[in-house]
């Protein structure tokens, strides 16, 4: 392949990147966790036609696990992997995103961008019609949280999905970067020929009963085991169960029956979808536990264990009942990386409900809700409007304010917070991954694709952006953009994409 120039790949791509340098182009790869071979990189980075189609290829295949490698997660509580043991792997952007910050403040290494010179470049982006009737934005140094830029920063408006940003530092705060969660079943007392046998959900949103699990927990090696389990009691006819005790409150999110999310159930099999699509709007189930429970009946007839009756019925496990076999999630990183990535609502809020489990609080809508407030107020954030009404951000009564998304994401680039990294690592990567990965193609945007990392929030009228971005001084920028009021979805998105590329293309100091 032929040696690839910036200038010629400023070229290729028909954009002049103002002082975008070959560092930066590295550290944006880098930061967008895309493996790159090192002689490509200092040639000046992977936007060669042919090789940009493989990183995308590439950026596309980690998507699975949000977008960072972190080897293959636990299935089995017995651990008979060895895979299956290892714990996550740095991802391939954390050394230079934290090797960065670590840098004291100060030492001039990479210069601080100055108020007028940002209010120069976003002002004239961010001051459109297309933005509707109220719009915010914040712009902060993520190695000292210093705000270099606001406007309305600290008036709360709907966020949409930047909420999840909100739900993945409490999560991860709350409960830990490695805490799994776990899918059991249990063998209670019974009467007759047939034991009782209740299979208890845990919260686990990535639950699967597909044949490829893809690290995910597997319904088939729940029911794999648990027939292994029951055979050695001399056990051949059960009478199944299924308990979704764990959650309370209503199932159905405010919003209704919708394809973006299916009812939350402490139980559910891929999402309760009803195709065989991984992420994005799809048909579901109107009774997710009901019919994981009926397939996990399915799956041990196959294993030669009897069930009666045929349909499962819902009950409490019993208290200190004994285990048969169980199953665990990824890690809380890896689930935090995909709900970032892909802005899935269902593992959002399984997270908020998980949030809720490790403080105190009943999992539901309103107990996750009050956790996930909780939590960031016990890391002293800044809360002045915030009102979360649920951790996926489809509730309209969320309010979180710019100064809040930037201080988040601050705090996640904190040294002192490694537990906080896979915000900054599951963050979509602008023209790559997830729900950026069709953005950022035209032109006047495009200095911003592999810089950009976001979050990205939309809603009838609403349209948010918060995320990071390296300037050309090699400054690491936390930034947020909410918009409310827009009646063109199309070009208030690509306001906001191309106000993130102005940051990456701008030498501000």
């Amino acid at each position: 392949m032929p040696e690839l120039t910036a200038g010629r790949f400023a070229r290729r791509c028909g954009v002049r990147f103002a002082k975008l340098a070959t560092w930066q182009l590295t550290a944006g790869a880098a930061v967008a966790g895309l493996a790159l071979a090192a002689g490509s990189v200092a040639a000046a980075g992977p936007w060669d036609s042919g090789q940009r189609t493989a990183e995308r290829e590439r950026a596309a295949a980690l998507e699975d696990r949000g977008g960072a490698d972190h080897g293959t997660p636990a299935s089995r509580k017995d651990g008979t992997d060895a895979r299956a043991r290892k714990t996550p792997a740095a991802a391939p952007s954390a050394p230079s995103v934290l090797a960065a910050l670590a840098a004291p403040a100060g030492t001039g290494s990479a210069a601080v961008p100055e108020e007028r010179a940002l209010a120069k470049v976003l002002d004239p982006l961010l001051n459109g019609g297309s933005l509707g009737a109220q719009r915010t934005a914040a712009v902060v140094d993520a190695a000292t949280g210093k705000q270099l830029y606001g406007k309305g920063a600290g008036e709360a408006l709907t966020p949409a999905s930047t909420t999840k940003i909100a739900t993945a530092v409490a999560v991860l705060s709350a409960a830990g970067p490695d805490h799994r969660i776990t899918t059991r079943t249990v063998l209670g007392p019974g009467s007759g020929k047939a034991a009782n046998v209740v299979l208890v959900g845990g919260g686990d949103p990535t639950l699967t009963a597909r044949k490829d699990a893809k690290g995910n927990a597997s319904l088939r090696t729940l029911a794999e085991d648990t027939a292994r389990a029951l055979k050695a009691k001399g056990v051949d006819t059960i009478s199944l169960r299924y308990d979704t005790s764990l959650y309370s409150g209503p199932l159905v999110h405010p919003i209704g029956l919708n394809g973006n999310i299916a009812p939350v159930s402490a139980l559910m099999a891929d999402e309760g979808r009803l195709d065989d699509s991984a992420s994005g709007p799809a048909p579901r189930s109107g009774d997710p536990a009901a019919d994981a429970a009926r397939t996990f009946a399915k799956l041990l007839r196959d294993h030669g264990i009897k069930t009666e009756p045929s349909d499962p019925s819902s009950a409490k496990a019993p208290d200190r009942a004994e285990e048969l076999a169980s199953v665990q999630s990824p890690t809380l990183s890896a689930l935090v990386e995909r709900m970032l990535t892909n802005s899935d609502n269902d593992i959002a809020e399984a997270l908020a409900r998980q949030t809720a489990l490790a403080t105190g609080h009943p999992a539901s809508f309103d107990g996750g809700a009050k956790a996930i407030h909780e939590q960031l107020q016990k890391l002293k954030l800044p809360l002045t409007g915030a009102r979360f009404a649920d951790g996926s951000g489809l509730n309209r009564a969320d309010r979180l304010s710019a100064s809040l998304l930037t201080a988040l994401l601050a705090r996640a680039a904190d040294p002192d917070h490694p537990e906080l990294r896979p915000v900054l690592t599951g963050l979509p990567v602008a023209g790559f991954t997830g729900t950026l990965r069709n953005r950022y193609a035209d032109v006047a945007d495009a200095p911003g694709t592999g810089l950009v990392r976001a979050k990205t929030g939309t809603l009838t009228g609403v349209n948010t952006l918060a995320g990071t971005v390296v300037d050309t001084d090699g400054r690491l920028l936390a930034f947020a953009f909410l918009a409310t009021g827009t009646t063109d979805p199309k070009t208030a998105q690509s306001t906001l994409d191309r106000a993130a590329s102005a940051l990456a293309a701008c030498g501000c100091s």
